[in-house]
């Protein structure tokens, strides 16, 4: 199988194809990679949309302010520059923040992997100012999770999230916490899992011993060895649908590097991630021109990878928003879909015997002792069954 570089989907339209061109295009080019006729009837307030819902503002403005093409208008330059400048800016608060909450959990004897953010940026970009990042995602022990919450408290972080939880059901239905800084305004996650199960994933120990060092951080900040960076992005992108160009861009921007590919090839396996990094592959070579070699080829095609990107054109034309509710019932059902067609037989298996777990919900219907709560798992098909009665009943 040979993948073509070209897009095969034609429900992009005009402006979301340039703004592909100008993702892919090499620093430096003088002129937009587009014909005259292609510009014609050009939505450009539509293109600054598309930059800021994908998140690539930064790099297409660094593409653009480098051309003398006239037929950009100006004001385009000037909307991307201030996102630019506003998103540098942003950056270099994370990066600062970022090496200072490295450094109390090393106070702390809190091992920690930073997973996005400005490293992220660096490591692929080689500028901290070329790609966004809203938030700081670290990942630490699940032994140290009330260790960490009590000193992020005492930073002045506020926890977010509370969740409902029951027979620790949260240790795998949940993946992460969110803790935010009222005063320096940064979001930080918390991750004790990579994504949320069922599914197999190194163990922190793993992540660790492959683990790399910063190159720009004052004090020591640690983040993922490639081949586990990349099994990470394809992860967290297929599970977005790859909504977001942002995410796509990483993935390029990671296959043009060094990787160990008897390494990486031997993690898909273990993890059952080929068909997901298959998909990542292929979307990559085929929107974004991502050169594709041998080894690559041999992941690509893995069985389900070329269906599941196809799948991930319905987010990207649509502009869809995952992260703002509520989420159109249609994209919901279509995403509940998705997410679904991204697991193994097994997955699926224990995703579906997952639901014979006891729900936080259960023990609001029925209120039981602590001690009883083992009675949920007997009881809860007749739980479920009740409060869907009762609902129908009063709808």
């Amino acid at each position: 199988m040979i993948i073509s570089s070209q897009a095969t989907s034609t429900l992009f339209s005009k402006e979301l194809t340039l703004l592909l061109a100008l993702m892919h295009m090499p620093s430096g080019e003088k002129q937009l990679p587009i014909g005259n006729e292609d510009l014609k009837d050009m939505d450009w307030d539509e293109l600054l949309v598309l930059t800021r819902h994908h998140r690539v503002y930064p790099n297409v403005y660094d593409k653009l302010r480098q051309m003398d093409d006239e037929r950009i208008p100006a004001y385009v330059i000037k909307q991307l520059q201030k996102d630019y400048q506003r998103n540098t800016f942003s950056m270099l608060h994370l990066s600062s923040e970022m090496g200072s909450i490295s450094k109390h959990f090393e106070e702390a004897d809190i091992r920690v992997l930073v997973l996005k953010g400005p490293v992220l940026a660096e490591d692929l970009y080689g500028d901290v100012s070329l790609r966004t990042c809203s938030d700081l995602d670290i990942l630490i022990p699940i032994d140290n999770l009330m260790q960490a919450e009590a000193m992020l408290i005492g930073l002045g972080y506020v926890k977010e999230d509370v969740y409902k939880t029951i027979l620790g059901d949260w240790k795998w239905r949940h993946h992460h916490i969110t803790y935010k800084h009222p005063q320096k305004g940064v979001k930080l996650e918390i991750h004790w899992r990579l994504g949320p199960g069922p599914g197999k994933e190194p163990t922190f120990n793993e992540l660790w011993e492959g683990k790399r060092k910063c190159s720009f951080a004052k004090h020591p900040v640690y983040y993922l060895g490639r081949e586990d960076l990349l099994l990470f992005l394809a992860s967290h992108g297929a599970r977005h649908g790859w909504s977001r160009l942002r995410w796509l861009a990483d993935i390029d921007r990671i296959l043009r590097q060094d990787l160990a590919y008897d390494k990486l090839k031997y993690q898909l396996k273990k993890y059952s991630q080929k068909h997901i990094a298959a998909q990542a592959i292929i979307l990559a070579v085929k929107l974004l021109q991502t050169p594709i070699t041998s080894e690559l080829e041999s992941i690509a095609m893995a069985r389900r990878g070329e269906n599941l990107a196809k799948d991930a054109y319905f987010y990207i034309h649509q502009k869809v928003n995952l992260h703002t509710d509520p989420v159109p019932e249609h994209i919901s059902k279509y995403h509940k879909r998705h997410l679904f067609s991204l697991m193994t037989y097994w997955q699926k298996a224990l995703f579906v015997l997952s639901f014979l777990y006891p729900y936080p919900e259960d023990a609001e219907t029925l209120k039981l002792p602590q001690p009883l709560h083992v009675l949920y798992f007997p009881l809860r098909p007749f739980l479920w069954t009740w409060r869907k009665t009762k609902k129908h009943v009063l709808s």
